[in-house]
């Protein structure tokens, strides 16, 4: 009779997303026959809608301000009119050749995930699955809307990696051609005129900041006092500060009511009373996990009021043979906890050495322009007395590179422990801060002393220069 120690570890991973994918690979890697079960592609909506469409779009728009910020730096571009006369000619978005490439983009790195996983030996069902029970998954794998062919998958192990959508209004439904959620932005084949957006938080600001660089009338509405309102205060301030400055209109404490089509765009009502008029409104009022209806109850899985899959520190759930990774889960929705999350369970699972999730080293990056990049505890977690620690903040026009480069927008602040110095935490608001974060989420990870930090050599002159500064500027005498 063959029993679990004769034959390979089973594992079955319900969605594609950066957090299965890479709990698939590992679980491959280590010798399991691992199943991935996805509906869509993949790479889930990560790659194919989400993550990686929205960056390439802001990359665009990053190109376009760059040509028009040029004239600072005394580059100026002029085509010949009539006689020979210099014309300063306009900056154009060919929006529909834009959205083409980023879907190709999306497209291809889909592609090059599933490779990678059928080279590690990982077989891929794409259907719509199910939990039946704790150890087993039930694919409809029928083409079109109705399914009616199945797959069973029975497994030592499921792991939940089913992602999120978009959150809907009744008041303000989508339609995929003049209201809409962010992943139906790629349709549009001309840059709107004027876009309203419903919402300030990341992906609200990080699509109202593209969107004002490609050329279009932006107004944002925004529930809370300001931009942002999760983030570093001083980061948020900077971000709407530049928003304003660049045209956009920013309402602050102002609630969308509703949002309904016009004969030719749409028309936004608040909560006060007042009416906005545009051609397009996105919807960015949050996401929902996509946990209903998948037979995550039935098979004793504990979910939280939100709909979320309550996990531990190695992503395991209520039912000892179920996982959880990424934004279905409680933890945070970053692709990065996702994909870590996948390993982490795997390894886990198997038996392997792992390393729990501290989420507080985590480092996430807003897409803005100028970026915003944080890790570790937060200036407000200080002042609140949540730990004992020193802030330093050095703004980014007193860096010699910044200068060069034009930048005036962003800064670089560090937060160490008040006795020994340690780096706890840091926020950087500059072009690139998604790079440049990295040296202080090493000195979080390895708990490394201001003093260490400032020891490292950086390049003169460079913006990572200000992170040395920065630190050094923290460093205390001994008595």
């Amino acid at each position: 009779m063959t029993t679990l120690f004769d034959r390979k570890q089973r594992i079955a991973v319900l969605g594609g997303g950066p957090g299965g994918y890479e709990a698939a690979l590992a679980g491959a890697q280590l010798g399991a026959e691992v199943t991935l079960v996805e509906r869509s592609g993949v790479g889930g909506s990560a790659v194919l809608t989400d993550v990686v469409p929205s960056k390439t779009l802001i990359a665009t728009a990053e190109a376009a301000g760059a040509i028009g910020g040029a004239g600072e730096l005394g580059v100026q571009f002029f085509a010949r009119g009539e006689g020979g006369r210099a014309v300063k000619p306009e900056l154009a978005v060919n929006l529909a050749q834009v959205n083409k490439r980023v879907l190709r983009l999306a497209q291809e790195q889909s592609d090059d995930m599933r490779e990678q996983l059928i080279d590690a030996g990982v077989r891929i069902i794409v259907g719509e699955g199910r939990l039946d029970g704790p150890q087993r998954v039930v694919v409809s794998t029928g083409q079109g809307k109705k399914r009616t062919d199945f797959d069973q998958v029975d497994a030592d192990t499921v792991i939940v990696a089913v992602g999120a959508s978009p959150r809907e209004l009744p008041s303000a439904q989508p339609d995929g051609e003049r209201i809409l959620t962010w992943t139906q932005l790629y349709r549009l084949d001309t840059v709107p005129e004027h876009i309203i957006v419903v919402g300030s938080g990341v992906t609200g600001a990080e699509f109202a900041s593209a969107y004002r660089a490609l050329g279009a009338q932006v107004t944002l509405v925004s529930s809370r006092d300001q931009v942002l309102p999760g983030e570093d205060a001083d980061a948020a301030q900077v971000i709407e500060t530049v928003f304003r400055r660049n045209g956009m209109t920013v309402l602050s404490k102002s609630r969308a009511d509703s949002v309904v089509r016009s004969a030719d765009g749409v028309v936004v009502t608040l909560a006060d009373g007042r009416v906005i008029e545009g051609s397009h409104c996105l919807m960015a009022v949050g996401s929902i996990p996509n946990t209903a209806g998948i037979g995550l109850e039935d098979a004793g899985v504990q979910l939280t009021a939100s709909g979320h899959i309550a996990v531990n520190k190695v992503a395991r759930t209520s039912m000892p043979s179920v996982y959880a990774v990424g934004d279905c889960s409680d933890s945070l929705p970053l692709a990065s906890v996702a994909s870590m999350q996948g390993r982490t369970a795997v390894y886990h699972a198997m038996g392997d050495a792992v390393t729990p999730l501290t989420l507080r080293n985590v480092t996430s990056n807003i897409f803005t322009a100028p970026e915003i990049a944080t890790v570790g505890f937060s200036q407000k977690q200080i002042e609140e007395g949540a730990t004992r620690g020193v802030v330093h903040k050095l703004m980014l026009e007193t860096n010699p590179r910044a200068k060069m480069q034009g930048v005036s927008d962003g800064f670089i602040k560090l937060f160490a422990a008040r006795t020994s110095g340690t780096v706890i935490g840091g926020v950087v608001v500059a072009p690139r801060a998604s790079e440049l974060i990295l040296p202080v989420a090493l000195a979080v990870e390895h708990r490394l002393t201001v003093d260490q930090l400032a020891r490292a050599y950086s390049v003169y002159p460079s913006l990572s220069g200000g992170i040395t500064d920065a630190a050094r500027a923290m460093h205390v005498g001994r008595d």
